[in-house]
């Protein structure tokens, strides 16, 4: 009988651990079937101290499990060049959670779907400030798009609401 290498156990110790810690995250996970992945995520907001969608739209983050970071700053479109934000894609706020940007009033379910899914991409943007748009709810909502960014500059629909 030959004996297992030192890799070889390495992996079984490894596969043992991952399927542990899935296990424990399936029970974990909150109802509604929700990747329990996006619900410890942090996320931090640079916004601008004086705006009030900003606050709402960081409450929509909070309620669907996010713990949030907030940052007034006047300095929004620094930040917002610093992480690359195109000015077409420019709204409000901007957010980096687990290396991602994610620029304005894009949905909660929509970024834990990117965390879900881990795209090789800089970001997520909804430019503008849509009505309807979680933190822009009114008396109206208005379809719009989340837009997904890479490095180069390329941008694509990644969901539409």
């Amino acid at each position: 009988m030959r004996r297992a290498g030192p890799f070889v156990l390495a992996a079984i110790i490894l596969t043992a651990v991952t399927l542990a810690v899935a296990a424990e995250r399936r029970q974990s996970a909150p109802a509604g079937g929700a990747a329990p992945d996006a619900f410890s995520a942090t996320i931090t907001v640079y916004k601008s101290p004086t705006c009030g969608c900003c606050n709402k739209w960081i409450e929509h983050l909070r309620e669907h499990g996010f713990q949030v970071i907030a940052h007034d700053t006047t300095e929004m479109a620094q930040v917002k060049d610093a992480h690359g934000v195109a000015r077409a894609l420019r709204s409000c706020h901007t957010a980096i959670v687990d290396g991602y940007v994610i620029e304005g009033h894009v949905p909660a379910d929509v970024i834990q779907r990117l965390l879900a899914e881990r795209p090789e991409l800089a970001g997520l943007a909804v430019p503008g400030m849509p009505m309807g748009a979680p933190g822009m709810e009114g008396p109206r909502a208005e379809p719009y798009d989340v837009i997904a960014f890479d490095h180069e500059g390329r941008t694509s629909v990644y969901a539409h609401r």
